[in-house]
């Protein structure tokens, strides 16, 4: 059941293709949380990714870090775009994890023009996560963002700062529109040329919320398991990128069982049946 690992990047890290997408802890007991965390140790999974933002997500994982700190590659983001306020938001991200130092570090969101100037000028939250992994409190500096936008503001942001990593949507619904694919395909070949890690987001998007919310995602998320598998082995189809688990423990041991069983990439026909018959929406337009 242990799923597949791959190189992170330039990192060194032989991290699981699925990374736990630690916003599923954000408003869950400790109780809850360590059964999930049960989980990820049986499908093998060693990297986590959450951020400051993530509700109580680093206060959830704090307690595991003492005996397991060193069984995964662990990450956190700053939505912070000055110095100052990097500064703070990140040394209460260490104290929340209960950690001296974290594997990676991600400027969160960055799509805004004026939010982008601002962080990655002089004074920035960029400079502060420099700073901070010349002390050895981070080993590595991303980047992340949604909306269709992300594509040329992380075309952006690799001209202007050489990242580690880059995060982005991916799925077999974002990929029909013919402009974000290409935009898609074209930050791939970057980041392949420079070793740049590539983690994907909203894998299990069925379509957006129309009503009351049921899952902790702010997506309304595929629940089938047949389709859930769909989805997850078509995302895993692409070579070279990590699947970022949704933001729900409910749905999370599906997304894992799916990753379990990869073999091969579903075809076009199968997708397209998949997507019709659950009425399937993209999130963003």
């Amino acid at each position: 059941m242990t799923i597949p690992r791959q190189l992170f990047g330039r990192t060194g890290h032989l991290s699981s293709r699925v990374i736990f997408g630690a916003a599923a802890l954000g408003s869950v007991t400790q109780a809850e949380a360590n059964q999930t965390l049960d989980v990820l140790l049986e499908y093998g999974i060693n990297h986590i990714d959450t951020a400051a933002s993530y509700g109580e997500s680093e206060l959830r994982i704090g307690p595991w870090m003492a005996q397991y700190r060193d069984r995964f590659f662990l990450a956190t983001k700053t939505g912070e775009r000055t110095y100052d306020k990097a500064k703070a938001n990140f040394e209460r991200s260490l104290e929340r994890l209960c950690v001296d130092s974290v594997d990676l570090i991600q400027l969160h969101y960055l799509v805004s023009e004026q939010e982008w100037e601002i962080a990655l000028g002089p004074g920035g939250a960029l400079e502060y996560l420099i700073e901070a992994r010349e002390k050895g409190l981070v080993r590595f500096i991303g980047v992340t963002g949604h909306d269709l936008a992300v594509i040329k503001m992380h075309q952006k942001s690799l001209d202007r700062f050489d990242f580690d990593s880059i995060l982005l949507p991916y799925s077999y619904l974002m990929m029909q529109n013919p402009t974000y694919a290409q935009g898609f395909r074209d930050i791939l070949r970057i980041a392949n040329e420079r070793q740049i890690a590539v983690q994907t987001i909203k894998s299990v998007v069925r379509r957006p919320y129309a009503g009351a919310h049921t899952h902790a995602t702010w997506y309304e998320p595929l629940t089938t398991q047949a389709a859930i598998d769909k989805a997850v082995h078509w995302v895993l189809g692409q070579d070279g990128i990590f699947l970022n688990a949704p933001g729900d423990i409910h749905v999370l041991p599906q997304v894992l069982d799916a990753a379990s069983r990869f073999e091969s990439r579903p075809s076009d026909e199968e997708m397209q049946a998949v997507t019709a018959e659950l009425d399937m929406a993209p999130l963003f337009t």
